[in-house]
């Protein structure tokens, strides 16, 4: 159909209810919007659904909603896994709710059984809960840090990971194959209920959570020592953190938690927000205030769905709070724990630390200094989740210990298979706790590292590009890349060219060729030379297309420097 005949068709259809037909109705004059809302279908990729909530086959909404989950039983009853059933979780979003009650009436009128959480949750636990109750899958229903207009629509398999290859294409291909909206099948709620297919869960997910998370603290003993001590100012940005996060640092003995009252509960239009992202330093402003106050020595934030954690700590030198990014982050709990486990003698045999290809290379000294086998993967935590998959299944011989990826996520443990802010906030709060036992803060603590370790820093430039005509500039741009690789960065050479769609490696000296040894991805990766690097990829999620870079220099001034010129080299080669 052209974007005309789907707009009639959803004007006019008796399938679409009078509330979605109304709302088109008042676009009739609007030839742009209705282009913008028809001109494709929501796609459904290996994220899953995201995108602005409204009307039309380029929106979320409930038929979208529908569509994408009858794809989803399809596969699931090709499988013939539908006994196993499906855990939903879903977020503080306009609409989360009823997506997920979509998502589980749908399921139930192919005969899948769905296990609904009774109020918001947190994204992790909707990966603890579906290895819980041994579903087949999970879906969760988030934008995750995206802005208040958003939703989305995430889709986890048996192991607790978002799906990878080949299985995310083959549901991809499912989902794809549903183009009449009445092949999509639905129920009565009531009757769901009735027939044992919609059955609700909370409270005893929620403790057996809980109990796993702990299991992650190496000294306990040191939190109590310091807990009448410790000051700790936290946000959930009105998302789904609030619960979980007051709950598991209550239950450790931190009794000096203050949270920030005008951000404590769910608001899906983020009021308080410019937008609701731990990695935007303007998010902090209310957080900060609160630190001020109180005299906190750390400040810690939960994105929407309470996956990923952004940090401040206070310095004693300036008398003020320095940011961290997800790499400081993520590179203080990881040294942490590697130090604290070789220490006291948990660490487990071959033990194996994962990171993506766009996370700071500072993994890789810390990794050796404690015999830590260091992996790479693809951008995404799903190929973190699949790394655990695999060591437990035998395909390598390691134990996993950690893992994170530039973006503000980290996992400690196994009991998920996606980052988690809530085991997150727990580690670093014990790491806090280390520190102010030792007299230092945060900070001091990120500098010893720094110090010992080398003074990588990294960014991120990022171009948003929305619509159609957007998304035709960002596969110019990554073509242009592509096919014509630059051979310098300003001043730093370009040693070897990584095009992970080719699966290939080109030395830019020798001209050789060989194999990334990672699943293929639009991703193209740039090796250059005085330990720098950068990074080409198209978001998954959002109309954006990011350049990710690193470099080492000899002090924190330097590293900064280094960064920015590359960043404007980059600018140049663009």
């Amino acid at each position: 159909m052209t974007v005309k005949e789907q707009y009639d068709f959803w004007c006019t259809n008796s399938y679409f209810d009078e509330a979605t037909k109304a709302e088109l109705l008042s676009i009739k004059d609007d030839e742009k919007e209705i282009n913008e809302r028809f001109y494709k279908d929501l796609e459904f990729g290996t994220g899953g659904l995201r995108g602005i909530i409204g009307a039309g086959t380029n929106r979320m909404n409930i038929y979208t909603v529908r569509k994408a989950t009858q794809g989803l039983a399809n596969y699931i009853l090709k499988q013939g896994a539908q006994d196993k059933g499906v855990a939903i979780a879903y977020d503080s979003r306009f609409m989360s709710p009823e997506f997920a009650d979509e998502a589980a009436l749908c399921l139930n009128a192919n005969g899948i059984k769905a296990y609904v959480f009774d109020a918001l949750r947190p994204t992790p636990e909707l990966s603890f809960a579906l290895r819980t109750k041994k579903c087949t899958a999970g879906i969760v229903v988030t934008a995750s840090h995206n802005p208040p207009e958003y939703n989305g629509y995430k889709v986890y398999w048996e192991d607790g990971a978002q799906v990878t290859a080949p299985r995310d294409k083959d549901i991809i291909t499912e989902v794809n194959n549903v183009t009449d909206y009445n092949m999509v099948k639905t129920m009565d709620k009531d009757e769901a209920v009735k027939k044992g297919l919609y059955i609700v869960i909370g409270k005893d997910i929620d403790d057996l959570y809980m109990a796993e998370l702990k299991k992650q603290i190496v000294h306990p003993e040191i939190i109590k020592e310091v807990a009448k001590d410790i000051k700790i100012v936290y946000t959930p940005f009105h998302g789904t953190g609030n619960v979980p996060v007051r709950r598991i640092l209550k239950e450790l003995g931190f009794e000096n938690v203050y949270v920030v009252p005008e951000q404590e509960l769910p608001d899906p239009n983020f009021t308080t927000l410019e937008y609701p992202n731990p990695e935007d330093p303007k998010a902090f402003t209310l957080a900060l205030k609160l630190a001020r106050e109180v005299g906190a020595d750390v400040v810690l934030a939960t994105d929407p769905d309470a996956d990923r954690l952004g940090i401040y700590s206070y310095d004693t030198k300036t008398k003020d709070y320095v940011s961290f990014t997800g790499n400081m982050s993520g590179m203080l709990i990881a040294e942490y724990l590697l130090r604290e486990k070789t220490k006291n003698n948990t660490m487990p045999e071959n033990p194996a630390m994962v990171k993506t290809i766009v996370t700071t290379n500072m993994a890789d000294p810390i990794a050796k200094k404690y015999n830590v086998k260091l992996i790479e993967v693809l951008t995404g935590f799903k190929y973190i989740g699949e790394q655990i998959k695999w060591f437990e299944e035998g395909k390598f011989n390691n134990n996993y210990v950690f893992g994170l990826e530039e973006s503000y996520g980290c996992l400690a443990g196994t009991h998920a298979r996606d980052k988690d802010a809530v085991v997150a906030v727990m580690c670093l709060c014990e790491v806090a706790a280390w520190c102010k036992k030792n007299g230092i803060t945060l900070w001091d603590q990120m500098l010893n590292i720094y110090k010992e370790f080398g003074y990588y820093k990294e960014d991120l430039y990022t171009i948003t590009l929305k619509g159609m005509d957007g998304s035709v500039k960002i596969k110019e741009m990554m073509e242009a890349l592509r096919s014509n690789p630059p051979k310098q960065f300003g001043d730093l050479k370009v040693l070897s060219f990584r095009d992970y769609e080719k699966d290939e490696v080109i030395n830019m000296t020798t001209g050789e060729k060989t194999k990334t040894g990672l699943p293929k991805s639009n991703v193209l990766y740039f090796d250059l030379d005085n330990n720098s690097w950068c990074c080409a990829r198209p978001s998954g999620t959002e109309p954006k297309i990011k350049f990710y870079m690193g470099v080492k220099g000899t002090d924190l001034e330097d590293a900064e420097k280094k960064v920015k010129k590359l960043t404007e080299d980059l600018k140049s080669v663009l």
